[in-house]
């Protein structure tokens, strides 16, 4: 995804609120923070629709908590029209340093909120984030505070050991409004599971990509009392699924005392401890570049360092399947020596698979799939957009780098690289790469999806005999009824037997006899595949 930026993707940007088919879109390009109103109460927003009317493969998607709670569950309800049925949000940077003049106005009994009479401060902390906490965050009376000020709702939160003490650590927070408590109530209504971010760590001064390990102590203390929170206010909730790690990693072997995985168990023991039971979420990258990225059996070792920083809780990994950003292709095996496709060249230059990868995303994930470590479920998280906009085509373009806006058959092919070894397949993110459009006559990502949701995806294909009769077994979404065809043999077989279990199964009565042969499923619907699935 996009490492140390996606905390300002998510607290500086922003959509325009406008509804169009499923989605709320935005027109062009998404452009710096644009006010929505005034929030509105759920009372004043238009009934829920809580019908799942396009289905499509992926079923989850990072969202960006809305203070406006008609702008929530628009969001929620077009997520679950195609079938998502999880949200994940990240968590806003736990900044160290001076705060920025947003935090001007929090003033408590005539001074600012960073000054205490009668104690000494040491450090002051910062964050900005759209939730609103309830009391039990707010321990030494007097010291803690909650402030009403210009238009927002400030807190100021003691880390210190005992209220008494006379130095004192402070958390500064400024918040819009409860985006996330909107986001709570709007999926527990429509059945769906809501990943908090939690608190991001800051980063190391210099080296962006590392924690600073100087503030992990505070930052801990402080993901106690943000998740004690939780655990009052949503405990009982079954939209609760757990927490995300926003903080990111590259998925390989890590080194001893590896800074991040420190940070990991130190944050994991936490949420273990206060959150019993409830899953850890984390989506680690991968990076395939030569002479920037690893090999595809680094993966193995390094879902081994992730689930050793469980402390025992459930771990859900979301491997990032490198395609967005142009780290790892979407390639089959029999295209590694063909050229990059063009939206690639940007990143890696004009040349073939093989010269610049070690490997395609179906390597990586299947390196991670080989051994699974108990506790753990291996998803991927598949990035929908493009490593840069083309021209007339709406997407993101602050923070840097600009992003582009992808197609539904890209996804397809990501969805077919994610094979059979993801127990869920979610993406990043919703806003703005599944809601923008180029102008108002022209659809969205997620309309597109609307549209193409019956289109079979093949996943799998093995030669396989049946009753005595060899032929072909593919497994993938919407295969049911229909046939498939065979290329480049040219042949087409109506299917023999259907199956349904974690995915659809069909087998067809055929032998290929080509080196490589390119299957496409057309089903019951008359949808036809996007992208044939190519088995050796």
């Amino acid at each position: 995804m996009e490492g140390a930026w996606v905390q300002r993707i998510l607290w500086a940007v922003a959509a325009v609120a406008v509804v169009v088919g499923l989605a709320a879109v935005v027109v062009g390009i998404v452009v710096p923070a644009v006010s929505e109103g005034p929030s509105r109460s759920p009372e004043e927003c238009q009934p829920r629709d809580t019908r799942v009317t396009a289905p499509y493969a992926v079923t989850g998607y990072w969202v960006m908590p809305r203070a406006d709670a008609c702008v929530t569950r628009r969001m929620v309800e077009a997520v679950h029209q195609i079938g998502g049925d999880t949200l994940v949000t990240f968590g806003p940077r736990f900044a160290a340093g001076e705060a920025d003049p947003g935090f001007a106005a929090c003033v408590v009994d005539g001074r600012p909120c960073a000054e205490v009479p009668g104690k000494r401060v040491r450090h002051v902390y910062t964050y900005t984030t759209s939730e609103e906490f309830g009391p039990g965050l707010l321990r030494c009376q007097g010291l803690d505070r909650r402030v009403e000020a210009g238009g927002r709702v400030f807190y100021r939160v003691s880390l210190a050991g005992s209220c008494a003490d006379p130095v004192q650590d402070l958390v500064l927070i400024s918040t819009d409004g409860d985006g996330l408590g909107n986001l709570m109530a709007e999926a527990a209504a429509y059945g769906m599971k809501v990943f908090p971010g939690l608190p991001a760590a800051p980063q190391e001064p210099g080296k962006t990509w590392e924690p600073d390990h100087d503030h992990t102590a505070a930052l801990t203390a402080f993901t106690g009392r943000v998740l004690a929170d939780y655990r009052a206010r949503y405990g009982g909730s079954a939209a609760f699924a757990g927490v995300y790690q926003s903080f990111e990693l590259a998925m390989r072997d890590r080194a001893p005392k590896d800074p991040i995985i420190a940070l990991y168990a130190a944050q994991h023991a936490i949420v273990a401890a206060t959150l019993p039971g409830r899953t850890i979420l984390v989506s680690p990258y991968i990076d395939a570049r030569r002479g920037r990225g690893f090999l595809p059996e680094q993966t193995e070792a390094g879902l081994a360092d992730l689930a050793g920083t469980r402390a025992g809780a459930p771990m859900a990994v979301a491997v990032q399947d490198g395609r967005g950003t142009g780290k790892v292709p979407v390639h089959g095996p029999h295209e590694r020596d063909a050229k990059v496709e063009p939206r690639l060249v940007p990143v890696v230059g004009d040349v073939t698979n093989a010269q610049a990868y070690y490997g395609a995303t179906r390597d990586y994930i299947e390196a991670a799939a080989r051994r699974v470590p108990p506790g753990v479920e291996l998803w991927v998280n598949i990035e929908g957009f493009e490593p840069t906009p083309a021209d007339g085509e709406c997407g993101r373009v602050d923070p840097l780098p600009l992003r582009g806006r992808t197609t539904k058959s890209r996804l397809d092919r990501q969805v077919m690289a994610a094979g059979t070894h993801a127990r869920k397949i979610i993406s990043y993110g919703w806003d703005p790469f599944f809601t923008c459009q180029a102008d108002y006559g022209t659809p969205s990502l997620a309309d597109d999806i609307a549209g193409g949701w019956q289109e079979p995806i093949v996943v799998s294909a093995v030669r396989k005999d049946l009753n005595g009769r060899a032929g072909v077994l593919v497994e993938g979404y919407n295969l049911r009824g229909g046939s498939l065809r065979f290329e480049p043999e040219g042949v087409t077989v109506g299917q023999g037997w259907y199956g349904r279990g974690r995915l659809e199964s069909a087998w067809a009565p055929y032998v290929p006899t080509a080196p490589w042969t390119a299957i496409t499923a057309t089903n019951a619907a008359g949808a036809t595949s996007t992208t044939p699935y190519v088995m050796p």
